[in-house]
C-alpha cells in the first residue's frame, strides 16, 4: 500500500503505463522525464530515487562535470493526468545522489528550508496567491526571423479588435458574466480538474478586470511549499486543458497595451509554532487590527522590495505591468483597503483571527513560486527579527498624489526595470541566505541578466513605429 495524497492506492490500482517525474528550474519551468510504472512500484528505487537527471542541461543547474542528479518523487504529489488515459505525474525533489544530499539549487528545496526556518524561529507561515492569466483564442508570433521584424496578435472572441457579438472593452470586464465573458466554461473546467484529480480546495473563480479572457482561480491558502506545488499544478493544468479546449492559457505578465496586466497577489500569515495563534493579529489595534510583529513584518516587506522584484517580478514584462493607472503596485506604502499600495491589509471582516492576513501585491505570475514565497517569508521575518517599522499607514489613493507629496510621506517606489531589480538584489541578499544557497542566488542573477541583455538586443514593433522616419 502507499500513501497518495489524501487516499491510499494499492498495487492493483496501478494500473497505468506511465508515470511523469517532474520538477521545477530556477525561472519556475516545470520539467519532467517519463518512466514504466512498474518502476515506481519498486520500494528500494522510490527510496533511492531516479538517476535520471543531466543537471548540466538544465539553465542555471550545474557544470559538465557535476551533472549526474537523481529525482526523489514526493509521493503525496502522485496524481493521475485526467487527460491522458496511462499516465501518473509526481513531483521531485533533487539531489546530487543519494550520498551527496540535496541538490542546493533545487527551488523546491529553497521553499521547504524556509519552511523549516521559519518553524525554528517558533512561526507556522501561510500563503494564499491569487493566481491571475489570461485565456486567449489563440496567439500569433512573428519572430521566426527576427532580422525581418517581429510582432505578435492576440485572438480573443470577447475582446473588442476581434468580436462581432457581445464585446468586453479594455479595462471593464472585472466579473463579466455571459454572454461577454467567453471563458467561464473553460475556467469551470480548469476548477473541475484541479478539485476532482489534484486535491485542490478552490475557494473562487472570477473574470478579471482586463478583456480577452484575464481570469483568477483562487485555492486555499496553506504551507510555503503546498502552496508553491499547488501554484505549479494550476499552471501545468491551465495550460493543458485550455490547450485541449483549442485555447491558449497565458501567464505572461502584461501581454496587452492599455489593459491590465496579471498579478499573483499573495496573502501572507503567520501563525504560533502550534497553529493556535495568528502572531499578525491583534483584536485591540484600532487601524487594522495588525499586531506589533505584523507591522514589522510590513517593514521587512517593505525595506527588502527592490530586492524581492527581482524574484517576485522576474521578466523584462512583468515591469510593463508594474505602472501607474493599470491597478498594478508601484509604491512601497502599506495600508488597509488600498489597492495602490503594494502591501494592503483586507479588511473584510473584524474581529476574524483566521482571516488577517498581509496581502504582498508585487508578484505576477511568471514568478518561481518555490523562490517567490521562501523570499517573501524571509523578508518578513527579518523584518521581525530587526523590528522594521512600516511607517504610517497610507490611506489616499497614491496614484493621485504628485512627487512633491509621496516624497513628504516618504514613499519610495519599486525598480522600474529588471535590470534595476537586479541590481537591489545583488546590493541586499543577506536576508534571503538563511535559506537561499549563495551559488542559486548567484545562478539566479547571471542566468536573468543573461535574459534581460539578449532581449534588450531586439527592436520592437513599436520601436520601428516610433522611430522609422527619424
Amino acid at each position: 500500500m502507499r500513501d497518495v495524497g489524501d487516499k491510499t492506492i494499492s498495487k492493483k490500482d496501478w494500473n497505468l503505463d506511465f508515470v511523469d517525474l517532474q520538477f521545477s528550474d530556477l525561472s519556475g519551468r516545470l520539467h519532467g522525464v517519463t518512466i514504466t510504472y512498474k518502476e515506481l512500484e519498486d520500494e528500494e528505487k522510490v527510496k533511492n530515487g531516479f538517476g535520471k537527471l543531466d543537471g548540466s542541461s538544465v539553465k542555471g543547474f550545474a557544470e559538465i562535470n557535476e551533472s549526474d542528479m537523481v529525482l526523489m518523487p514526493v509521493m503525496s504529489t502522485l496524481r493521475k493526468i485526467p487527460w491522458e488515459n496511462d499516465t501518473y505525474r509526481v513531483l521531485c525533489n533533487i539531489y546530487r545522489n543519494r550520498s551527496g544530499g540535496r541538490f542546493e539549487k533545487d527551488p523546491r528545496g529553497v521553499a521547504e528550508n524556509a519552511e523549516n526556518h521559519a518553524a525554528s524561529l517558533g512561526y507556522r507561515s501561510y500563503f494564499g496567491p491569487e493566481v491571475e492569466f489570461f485565456v486567449f483564442d489563440g496567439i500569433e508570433v512573428y519572430a521566426s526571423n527576427p532580422s525581418e521584424g517581429t510582432g505578435y496578435r492576440i485572438k480573443s472572441a470577447e475582446a473588442p479588435w476581434d468580436s462581432s457579438g457581445s464585446v468586453i472593452q479594455k479595462k471593464d470586464a472585472y466579473y463579466a458574466v455571459t454572454p461577454s465573458d467567453r471563458t467561464g466554461g473553460v475556467r469551470k473546467e480548469i476548477i473541475r480538474t484541479l478539485r476532482n484529480d489534484f486535491g485542490f480546495n478552490i475557494e473562487a473563480t472570477h473574470h478579471e478586470v482586463a478583456t480577452a479572457g484575464q481570469s483568477e482561480i483562487n485555492f486555499r491558502y496553506a504551507g510555503i511549499t503546498d502552496a508553491a506545488d499547488m501554484v505549479q499544478t494550476l499552471k501545468y493544468v491551465a495550460k493543458n486543458v485550455a490547450s485541449n479546449l483549442g485555447k491558449r492559457a497565458v501567464f505572461m505578465p502584461k501581454p496587452m497595451y492599455g489593459d491590465n496586466g496579471s498579478g499573483m497577489h499573495v496573502n501572507i500569515s503567520l501563525w504560533s509554532a502550534d497553529g493556535k495563534r495568528n502572531r499578525i493579529y491583534d483584536p485591540e489595534d484600532s487601524y487594522a487590527e495588525i499586531s506589533e510583529e505584523g507591522r514589522y513584518a510590513i517593514g521587512g516587506l517593505l525595506e527588502h522590495a527592490p530586492a524581492l522584484s527581482a524574484i517576485v517580478s522576474p521578466t523584462t514584462n512583468s515591469y510593463h505591468r508594474l505602472i501607474p493607472g493599470y491597478e498594478a503596485p508601484v509604491y512601497l506604502a502599506w495600508s488597509k483597503s488600498n489597492r495602490s499600495a503594494v502591501v494592503r491589509i483586507p479588511s473584510y471582516y473584524e474581529k476574524d483571527e483566521k482571516t488577517k492576513r498581509i496581502e504582498y501585491r508585487a508578484p505576477d505570475p511568471s514568478t518561481n513560486p518555490y523562490l517567490a514565497f521562501p523570499a517573501i517569508l524571509m523578508a518578513a521575518l527579518d523584518g521581525i527579527n530587526k523590528k522594521i517599522s512600516p511607517g504610517e499607514p497610507v490611506n489616499k489613493n497614491i496614484y493621485h498624489m504628485d512627487a512633491h507629496e509621496r516624497k513628504e510621506l516618504n514613499i519610495r517606489e519599486l525598480p522600474k526595470s529588471l535590470d534595476i531589480a537586479l541590481d537591489a538584489l545583488e546590493s541586499d541578499m543577506e536576508f534571503l541566505k538563511p535559506v537561499f544557497a549563495d551559488s542559486l542566488i548567484k545562478s539566479y542573477i547571471d542566468m536573468k541578466r543573461a535574459e534581460a541583455r539578449e532581449i534588450a538586443t531586439y527592436p520592437t514593433a513599436i520601436e520601428m513605429l516610433y522611430y522609422h522616419d527619424v
